[in-house]
């Protein structure tokens, strides 16, 4: 029988939370020996996912939003460990629970600790873990630039706002992608290669993605003459307007050579690179996810059977 025993790794600035609190509560009540220790700074995350594991938790929980779940996804990949992750999404946009159907009130997130943990892929870029998805071109510009302070007043839709602001700093990104059966080259305004399927505040960039098929989705959106038109299309949601025009793979892998540099968001986590391989990790994370997930294979609308 599983130990009910769970190493919840908290964004500093969830400590004062009342559901959060009240959530964690409860789990004790049922007989749950919890741990919560915060983040702080930068490096805290992967230190609080080593510490967990050597205290012999066989469950971590990450709360906070999806950087705050990327954190710990990496270091719990580094270190090879056999341990299950819970989600407990508390960030503005928390794609990746969206996507994936995990509840977004604490009480109900954490009631999936009960659930058989699920394996699921990783998406690596390089040496860099990310969960959901890795974004270039002008929407990783947007969600780098979007203010906190912005996002706490307007939640997901501070993302629309922010790229409706910027649309005189459009400027088209060029690349060379290749992978098995595969290859592109030109000018794009936005790229998702997707382990999950949206980011930045909701942008479906990658529907049919699913987390445990050993493939990543990618999806390249090409510079077109209309600028305007083809970003309202990202930055309003118009998945079947947007997919209209998009370059499709699903892959094993996928390199890309940009020889002027490319700026990358890793499911919050900036980076630059000019050359770049991006991989998926087949099956080297227990995840506690809802049965009916959408991002487990046969399970949601879009995704394989």
């Amino acid at each position: 029988m599983r130990e009910r025993k769970a190493w919840l790794i908290l964004h500093g600035k969830q400590a004062p939370n009342a559901d959060v609190r009240a959530a964690v509560n409860r789990l004790r009540e049922h007989g749950w020996e919890l741990a919560v220790r915060l983040t702080w700074e930068g490096g805290d995350a992967e230190r609080l996912v080593h510490e967990g594991l050597a205290a012999g938790y066989p469950t971590l929980i990450a709360g906070g939003g999806d950087g705050t779940l990327r954190d710990v996804v990496e270091a719990m990949v580094k270190a090879r460990s056999d341990a299950s992750l819970a989600l407990l999404p508390l960030g503005t946009a928390n794609d990746f629970a969206h996507a994936a159907g995990v509840p977004l009130t604490p009480a109900a997130a954490l009631a999936l600790l009960e659930t058989q943990a699920q394996a699921v892929d990783i998406g690596m870029a390089g040496e860099r873990a990310f969960l959901n998805m890795a974004t270039g071109g002008f929407g990783s510009s947007v969600t780098a630039n979007t203010s906190e302070d912005l996002k706490k007043v307007l939640g997901g839709a501070a993302y629309l706002l922010t790229g409706l602001s910027r649309f005189a700093e459009v400027r088209a990104a060029a690349g060379h992608f290749h992978g098995p059966g595969f290859e592109w080259q030109g000018e794009f305004l936005a790229l998702g290669i997707g382990n999950g399927r949206q980011a930045g505040g909701g942008h479906v960039l990658c529907p049919n993605a699913v987390i445990n098929d050993g493939l990543l989705d990618v999806c390249i959106v090409p510079a077109a003459q209309d600028v305007v038109g083809t970003l309202g299309t990202l930055l309003s949601g118009g998945m079947l307007g947007l997919q209209s025009v998009a370059i499709t793979a699903r892959l094993p892998w996928l390199e890309v050579e940009a020889l002027e540099g490319l700026d990358l968001n890793l499911d919050g986590e900036p980076m630059a690179s000019t050359r770049l391989r991006f991989c998926a990790e087949p099956a080297c994370l227990r995840l506690h996810l809802p049965a009916h997930s959408p991002l487990l294979a046969g399970q949601g609308h879009g995704a394989d059977a």
